[in-house]
């Protein structure tokens, strides 16, 4: 048999696919479901990180369709010794979907059904490629609510939300994706395919399985079906959007609306002074008080209209007594979408100003936002670099976003590098983490094994070791293949 070429770094040695896998690929999931033309791969080599160096080719793109190939794959690349990267959609920020050694991209698209809506249970039943919003959809027509809620909702895959442990706009009252996922069925890198879980609501029977693979990002299993707890649907909402003349100003009144207004916002918003001159820009629209500081948007429901009404009287209160210039309100859908529009619109609009861009995903304590969003200025007008903020405030999930303007490449590289290293400092120093939902991915890995506590990084690896001994699943995310 002819010997493969092989790929060699960081201490991984993998073996190149070559024809006789690429057949034995179209055998599992048929010929329609495999490609290797370089021009369709393109857009399986990246995902919504800029970075050319990020961006890597695979060596074929498979497609399966139900669990059973998903595990005959990776039995295939196990004795093969070849890379699999999972994908959903690939709208992640971190390049954790980036097939960083070649080898095989596994993209979920065609599972992609609602199996079940459960109103008896309130559960649903999905594969992993539907999208967010539409299991939102399904949930709101069976009068429920699924309360993961990206900005991405509309084009990010549930199974990408389980793998990156999703927060979005309403982990403030509802939390993370992981409070959701009651169950899964997962394919385990030697192809054991494993159901854990299911719809009951109490489960300590053994170890929480279902928490180590939310959030572990395509490097322990392949998630095939996932159990969704549903909740019932508030009746009403409302949404405030408060201007302030300065950012500080804003930033500093959301500790104070999380302690002080007696009410548990579902959402708590921020946008600086940068963010809503993108947005604007890429709406095409003229926002209210366009030349403020910084947006705060709050989002509020209950079950009764008079609850409602007496939460958003005691937050725009509070929001107007700390220096608001006026607060907007949205009580019905068309005014809700037109404020939330231009927060929703932030990544896209900051592409536009900078198409190359690095977007951070760091996360303190709320009461620690304040200083951290100023030490943050700070740091950008010393190195002369622009950093926009915006993100969850009430859940201190802050997106720092450097744009890359006006520099030649070196200059960016080595800006950015100190930049986030200095931006990192801040947020350890301040109780935080590198990542509240966007993931580590191969973009955090280094600082990753910077910050990160040596043994729970030990540990870390040692999970990945035990369940994936030849490193083929997703390697170079998180901890670094052995």
């Amino acid at each position: 048999m002819e010997k493969r070429a092989e790929t060699r770094t960081m201490k991984a040695v993998y073996n190149r696919v070559d024809q006789r896998i690429i057949d034995e690929l179209a055998a599992i999931v048929g010929s329609a479901g495999v490609t290797t033309d370089a021009e369709k791969m393109a857009v399986y080599a990246h995902d919504e990180t800029s970075e050319a160096h990020y961006f890597r080719m695979p060596d074929v793109v498979v497609k399966p369709a139900n669990a059973t190939e998903v595990s005959e794959i990776l039995k295939l690349a196990n004795r093969e010794r070849v890379p699999v990267t999972p994908r959903g959609s690939g709208t992640g920020l971190s390049a954790g979907c980036v097939p960083i050694f070649g080898g095989i991209v596994m993209s979920m698209e065609r599972m992609n059904r609602i199996l079940e809506v459960d109103t008896q249970n309130l559960f649903m039943v999905v594969e992993p490629a539907v999208t967010t919003g539409e299991v939102q959809r399904r949930a709101k027509d069976a009068g429920l609510l699924y309360a993961g809620d990206p900005c991405s909702a509309e084009s990010s895959q549930i199974g990408g939300n389980v793998a990156e442990n999703a927060g979005g706009n309403k982990a403030v009252k509802y939390g993370t994706t992981s409070r959701y996922v009651h169950g899964l069925e997962v394919v385990l890198p030697n192809g054991d395919i494993m159901r854990v879980g299911g719809k009951c609501v109490k489960d300590v029977s053994g170890y929480d399985l279902i928490k180590l693979f939310v959030g572990s990002e395509g490097t322990l299993g392949v998630i095939t079906r996932i159990w969704l707890k549903l909740l019932p649907l508030p009746k009403f909402k409302v949404g405030l959007l408060a201007p302030f003349e300065q950012m500080q100003d804003a930033i500093e009144v959301v500790p104070k609306i999380m302690t002080g207004s007696g009410v548990v916002p579902t959402s708590v918003e921020f946008m600086d002074s940068l963010s809503i001159e993108a947005a604007a820009m890429y709406l095409n629209a003229t926002l209210p008080h366009g030349d403020a500081g910084a947006y705060v948007i709050i989002e509020i429901e209950a079950n009764t209209q008079a609850q409602v009404e007496a939460e958003y009287e005691a937050v725009g209160k509070l929001l107007m007594d700390n220096g608001a210039l006026e607060v907007y309100v949205a009580d019905n859908l068309s005014t809700s979408q037109r404020i939330w529009a231009a927060r929703k619109c932030i990544a896209e609009a900051l592409r536009l100003v900078s198409p190359v861009y690095c977007m951070e995903d760091i996360t303190v304590p709320t009461s620690e936002i304040p200083g951290l969003v100023a030490e943050i200025t700070a740091i950008a007008e010393r190195y002369n670099v622009i950093v926009p903020c915006f993100g969850h405030a009430g859940d201190g999930n802050i997106h720092a976003t450097l744009l890359k303007k006006d520099m030649d490449d070196d200059v960016w590289e080595s800006c950015k590098a100190k930049v986030l290293s200095e931006i990192y400092e801040a947020t350890y120093k301040r109780g935080g983490n590198l990542s509240g939902e966007h993931g580590i991915g191969a973009k955090r890995i280094d600082h990753f094994e910077r910050f990160y506590d040596p043994v729970a990084l030990d540990v870390t690896r040692r999970i990945k070791e035990a369940l994936d001994p030849n490193s083929i699943l997703n390697p170079g995310k998180v901890v670094r293949p052995a």
